[in-house]
């Protein structure tokens, strides 16, 4: 006689799964492209979950609206109905949703981020043997970037030039700057950007909890303090003060470092440190073993995420995850492309291996193993979709979905128990 499961709605607490065995997870099928890569991904978190656990741990999926495919149904971008099943169901994964430039409604991506309060934008960026690169070593860049989500210029907080707003607080600006080389032009438009002590730190505090628990030795906070030294510069502080006030006794500053220990990190010490954002751009081409988990803020992260990821492949084989205390996003890190939309084409990756990290976040490590080793099997087999196909010497083409049955075939062949 076959049992009947019942679907769980899953408890998020401080950032991680009461764990479950049957969760309903939430997709959006998301814009352009979205459509074609979530028809390649879907069957393969099925067959991971499948194949690691026999049947004792099922997805319970559920479609929920945003974007295009929304505002066609419904006549909304973000439908209520959408926002309400996010507080249910707290957990998601998502394809990519189009942003209008210059005007036009406002980033979907940034108004989730922020009515969940998924402060942690958590991108990590390593090397997959087999893919082009333009680096002499991308094998050298293996970080996990947190990315502050929701302060910064990322507000929208902003006037449009011209307007009666922007010209008011331009005449206030005025009287309050006391340097007079600060120029604020009458045809400006203007921008706030707001940095919290409360958010730097919060933000640094689940860095330094990810590089305990995950044995990373290093955690540099990248700033742009030497020119906004209130806002950017503050973020550096809070965040040695964090370090020293709540993980004091496992930290070590880099003056420590060299003066105490003769340059060479103890055991069981994480090294904190700080770069400059512009510099941390070179040092990821120069240097980039010696960096391991990154925290900065969102303006900061965004660039340096996508430019860390073009190292290793491209943004197509970057996976990301926005997480807060009690919800959690997983989403391809790419935009739309609506021109390859239907064509069954792009590359899949970044919606599959942001899959494995929700996998991770549920606490199945088992399925995770197994996307990403069947996933590295693909590459390595040379069996690739047109974007590394045309990069690779001697390579099989595959369409999106045969690239996602190419995963589970390997899967498949897997001999994990």
């Amino acid at each position: 006689m076959k049992i009947k499961v019942t679907a769980e709605t899953i408890i998020i607490k401080g950032g991680k799964v009461v764990t479950t065995d049957h969760p309903v997870i939430l997709f959006i099928e998301g814009d352009g492209t979205g459509a074609d890569i979530r028809r390649a991904a879907k069957p393969v978190f099925d067959a991971a979950a499948e194949k690691a656990y026999r049947g004792k741990r099922k997805i319970h999926w559920k479609e929920i609206l945003a974007g295009e495919k929304a505002y066609k149904k419904t006549g909304s971008h973000l439908p209520q109905e959408t926002i309400e099943a996010v507080k249910k169901y707290k957990l998601v994964i998502k394809g990519p949703l189009t942003t209008p430039v210059g005007g036009g409604f406002r980033s979907l991506n940034v108004t989730l981020r922020q009515m969940f309060d998924l402060y942690a934008c958590i991108r990590p960026v390593s090397y997959i043997p087999g893919t082009p690169s333009p680096m002499k070593h991308p094998e050298q860049l293996n970080i996990v970037i947190f990315r502050e989500n929701t302060e910064d210029v990322y507000t929208g907080i902003e006037w449009e030039q011209g307007s009666r707003e922007a010209k008011k607080i331009i005449a206030f600006l005025k009287s309050a700057i006391r340097n007079p080389q600060s120029v604020i032009r009458a045809d400006s438009g203007i921008a706030v950007k707001p940095i919290s002590k409360f958010a730097s730190q919060r933000l640094v505090r689940a860095a330094i909890r990810y590089a305990i628990q995950n044995n990373r030795k290093t955690v540099t906070i990248v700033h742009k303090g030497n020119i906004m030294k209130f806002t950017e510069g503050a973020f550096r502080n809070w965040a040695y003060e964090l370090a020293s006030e709540e993980f004091g006794n496992l930290t070590i500053t880099e003056t420590e470092l060299n003066e105490k220990y003769g340059g060479t990190l103890p055991k069981g010490k994480i090294l904190i440190n700080d770069r400059i954002a512009d510099s941390m751009f070179q040092q990821l081409l120069l240097r980039p073993a010696e960096y391991d988990v990154i925290a900065t803020t969102n303006l900061n992260g965004d660039y340096l995420s996508d430019a860390a990821a073009a190292q290793v492949g491209g943004l197509g084989m970057a996976p990301g995850a926005n997480i807060g205390d009690s919800a959690a996003i997983f989403e391809a890190t790419h935009g739309s492309a609506p021109k390859y939309a239907g064509q069954d084409k792009v590359n899949p990756s970044s919606l599959i291996l942001s899959g494995a990290m929700m996998f991770d976040f549920l606490g199945w490590v088992e399925a995770a193993a197994l996307i990403r080793s069947a996933l590295y099997r693909a590459i390595k087999n040379k069996t690739v979709t047109y974007d590394l196909h045309r990069q690779i010497k001697g390579a099989r083409l595959l369409k999106c979905s045969e690239f996602g049955n190419e995963i589970i075939k390997n899967m498949l062949k897997s001999n994990m128990k």
